[in-house]
């Protein structure tokens, strides 16, 4: 089951990553725009953080799964296995706990938005600001997915005695450091 939870995480974090791609296209125009040709937009700076909404809120399941979030590793590192494998249930668990809690309380407010069809307060800004509101219990959602396979691997770590599979295949990134 963490294996499937897993592959749905890559597959959203993936597709996401071609946010960045968009992300910077848009911004390298609108400092072109503004500096060479003192001109631009309001949509085109709203955007800007419009992309950057879905690229947190979806991209932060993928960084955990990838470990690429912030971890006291020379700490960590001098734990036994079961250990390991406890904090990292523990965590996992917290992180799902406070992921569902999140798209709980959002989707209220996520409502009320679709509801009055929030847009832009700014002349010439872009409509439908509940599509960038709506990401917060996606984004969430997809957290909690990831928080519920790291825990299940913990826990069956934990119940076999063996080391997590971040122990027993680094990720490439750590090999080539």
């Amino acid at each position: 089951m963490a294996d499937v939870l897993d592959r749905v995480v890559e597959r959203v974090g993936r597709a996401t990553a071609w946010a960045n791609l968009a992300l910077v296209l848009v911004m390298a125009t609108n400092v072109l725009l503004r500096y060479v040709f003192t001109t631009g937009a309001v949509w085109a700076q709203e955007l800007e953080w419009h992309l950057m909404s879905p690229i947190i809120l979806l991209g932060m399941s993928y960084a955990i799964q990838q470990e690429g979030h912030v971890r006291v590793d020379f700490v960590f590192a001098k734990f036994p296995h079961w250990l390991k494998a406890l904090v990292d249930a523990l965590t996992h668990a917290l992180v799902l706990a406070m992921a569902v809690i999140i798209v709980w309380l959002s989707l209220d407010y996520v409502g009320q938005s679709f509801s009055v069809g929030e847009g832009s307060p700014d002349p010439g800004g872009l409509p439908f600001r509940w599509i960038l509101k709506s990401f917060i219990p996606v984004g969430f959602s997809l957290l909690a997915i990831q928080a519920l396979a790291g825990t299940l691997r913990a826990l069956i770590s934990l119940a076999q005695g063996t080391p997590l599979q971040s122990e027993i295949a680094p990720h490439a990134q750590e090999e080539a450091i």
